[in-house]
């Protein structure tokens, strides 16, 4: 296993222990120590995509398991802030349901022999979410932060129906039965 696999994994292994974090409030401080982690796991995202590229390490593990560890981290974030009241629910429902269809598109693609990569668009939803989350986890006592936390959310939910738009439209071709 090379070393943006072991990164992608490494991100994995920290989602429990942000969980602990956001859901335990007897954990003195322990918005800072989920934010540090979730942080820490969104560089991480970075780092295993760069050094895959950059040294020609991509493999079919990091294909797919390194679009599930991000879908992992920022689902369970998502799914936290409706049980903590942060987000309402139907916002984390938009979210999820974009990452089932984009994933079973994906699913259908590869049954194709096609790969289907990540748009702009994509990637500026998945900056735009992991910057929302990190404001959301810090909870922090400023009129100025909540804002910017729901500019970012409904930013991030404004990217994600965009982003499945365009994802949907580009690859309408291959939900199309060819045997017709």
């Amino acid at each position: 296993m090379n070393l943006p696999n072991k990164i992608t994994l490494f991100r994995v292994v920290m989602i429990p222990f942000f969980l602990v974090l956001m859901l335990v409030p007897q954990i003195p401080y322990a918005n800072y120590f989920a934010t540090a982690v979730f942080v820490i796991a969104c560089l991480s995202d970075f780092l295993d995509g760069y050094l895959a590229r950059k040294y020609h390490l991509v493999t079919n593990f990091g294909k797919f398991m390194d679009p599930l560890a991000d879908k992992l981290l920022v689902c369970s974030a998502l799914i936290c802030f409706v049980e903590l009241a942060y987000v309402p629910a139907w916002i984390v429902i938009i979210i999820i349901a974009r990452e089932f269809i984009i994933s079973g598109f994906r699913l259908i693609a590869s049954d194709n022999g096609v790969v289907i990569a990540a748009s702009y668009w994509g990637k500026f939803k998945t900056v735009t979410q992991m910057i929302a989350c990190i404001l959301l986890i810090l909870q922090l006592p400023f009129s100025w932060a909540a804002l910017a936390a729901d500019i970012f959310l409904y930013a991030a939910l404004i990217l994600t129906i965009i982003s499945l738009c365009e994802y949907v439209w580009k690859n309408r071709e291959v939900i199309r039965d060819k045997k017709q």
